[in-house]
């Protein structure tokens, strides 16, 4: 005879926020930044049926800050992580500084039933687990400026080259998908790269499959005037107009081009450029 609905109900009840707690602390201590920072809390099970929800047990467990907003996903089976997880991603880039801690916890003891041989194969296949993810823009910190009574103050983290680097694919994908532009060979275009350092250039030249004379223009100008902020960019196009003029320069014969800069945030600029015929130019 199987236990009581009643039974397992209360067990689940009590069991998933507390199994949850415990994915949830080994999160926070990674994190590590106090629990009262976080700022939302969204928690994912079907196996919890009971109002207050778990949410609110969890997030008492914790100790989270009372104005907390909570947010409950029941009945979402498999796909209740994903949806969590997009969830987040919503509300971290709609709402600054928002840090969300995403809460999943499943207890199989609530769909038990007696042995069956149409359940044999879900009863074998599935079982209990808890895990939890912390999600926030991340970047804001990492390169910025402050204004302050000695100056402006700047500040870059060495985390910055690898950020640029594992989203520079994807930010140039959105903007030639817009145009229909699905699959683009990086190769067929001139480029005009902020050169912000060295290891920037590098990552973006190996991230891109770019041949080695495609950032020669960049690197050129940082060689001899450095990183100038927002002027530097006007120094690559003129030193890729000088090149085209001499013929020196590789991309010469390249009709369509990218610029891209980088700012505080991380922020990635873009742009698609078109370089000028001389059919195009005329004299004033």
């Amino acid at each position: 005879m199987k236990p009581s609905l009643d039974a397992r109900v209360n067990i689940v009840n009590t069991e998933v926020p507390k199994v949850a707690e415990s994915a949830a602390r080994k999160a926070i201590t990674e994190w590590g930044r106090p629990a009262t920072d976080i700022t939302h809390l969204i928690f994912s099970t079907y196996s919890g049926c009971r109002a207050p929800s778990a949410n609110l047990q969890l997030a008492s467990l914790l100790g989270l800050h009372p104005c907390v907003s909570r947010t409950i996903l029941s009945l979402y089976g498999c796909s209740g992580g994903g949806r969590a997880l997009q969830l987040a991603k919503e509300i971290a880039e709609n709402n600054h500084g928002a840090r969300i801690l995403v809460a999943l916890s499943e207890m199989t003891l609530i769909c038990f039933s007696p042995p069956d041989e149409s359940k044999v194969v879900g009863h074998g296949l599935f079982g209990d687990g808890a895990g939890a993810i912390i999600v926030g823009t991340g970047t804001d910190h990492v390169l910025g400026m402050q204004a302050k009574s000695n100056g402006v103050d700047f500040h870059c983290s060495i985390q910055v080259p690898k950020l640029i680097k594992d989203n520079i694919h994807q930010s140039l994908l959105n903007i030639f998908q817009s145009v229909g532009h699905n699959d683009p060979n990086w190769n067929d275009f001139f480029w005009v790269v902020h050169p912000s350092g060295r290891a920037i250039l590098d990552n973006i030249e190996g991230e891109l499959q770019l041949q080695p004379w495609k950032l020669d223009a960049s690197r050129h100008v940082l060689s001899e005037y450095g990183n100038m902020s927002g002027a530097t960019i006007a120094f690559v196009l003129d030193e890729l107009r000088h090149r085209w003029e001499k013929e020196e320069d590789e991309h010469q014969q390249l009709e369509w081009g990218v610029m891209l800069a980088f700012g505080p945030g991380i922020t990635i600029e873009t742009m698609v450029m078109r370089k000028p015929l001389s059919s195009d130019v005329k004299e004033n």
